[in-house]
């Protein structure tokens, strides 16, 4: 583990935000999958990271009532219903695109569902980050975000139709596309660290470069 990686994991502590360390994606796949009891509800912010490690077809193929807005065939109708059901999941899974070496997650949605569901909802929210997600700070992030996860996020989805500029130009131009994917804005900075409420997030780092 590089001095980077344990200052984050240290500052995530101090912010109330359960983390941990894997060394593979293996490993973190298996962290993972310990972490959800079988036959639970578990809600699934797209995410490239768990569909690399193995997450993604185990949920798909166990005993679990996986909620994928994603699978080919899901109208549009099915991916809303099944995004507003993650909300209320026992478990919700999913990448992230920024962590901050003082203990925030950044991220940036064009639907939305992704962020509402780390924010409040699920019983538990697992998020799994490669450590080429690791940076300064929010200026940091959201500049990563822009210049390099969006654009090939779109190249990503060939399916949008017009497609965001950033696909093509590689650049962020504020858009204002109807499938522009960077509508809404995320920083999680804490989890309460009060009696009342418990925090429902845990943050995997792994030590390998996945995801965008």
């Amino acid at each position: 583990m590089t001095h980077r990686t344990r200052q984050l994991l240290q500052r995530l502590g101090e912010n109330n935000i359960s983390a941990f360390y894997a060394d593979t994606g293996r490993e973190a796949f298996a962290m993972v999958m310990a972490m959800i009891p079988e036959r639970s509800v578990v809600g699934f912010g797209d995410s490239l990271t768990l569909r690399q490690i193995g997450v993604v077809e185990a949920l798909e193929d166990g005993d679990y009532t996986f909620l994928n807005p994603w699978r080919p065939g899901t109208s549009v109708d099915e991916n809303v219903r099944l995004k507003k059901r993650a909300l209320t999941a026992d478990v919700f899974v999913t990448g992230t695109n920024a962590l901050t070496l003082d203990g925030k997650i950044v991220n940036v949605d064009g639907h939305g569902n992704r962020v509402a569901a780390m924010l409040f909802g699920p019983g538990k929210v697992i998020i799994v980050a490669g450590v080429n997600k690791i940076v300064e700070n929010v200026d940091a992030a959201l500049r990563r975000i822009r210049e390099k996860t969006a654009p090939l996020n779109v190249r990503r989805h060939p399916d949008l139709d017009p497609a965001p500029p950033c696909g093509e130009t590689g650049v962020c131009s504020d858009c204002s596309s109807p499938w522009r994917i960077c509508n809404k804005t995320v920083i999680i900075e804490r989890e309460y660290s009060n009696s009342k409420y418990k925090p429902i997030i845990t943050v995997i780092v792994v030590g390998e470069e996945l995801g965008l």
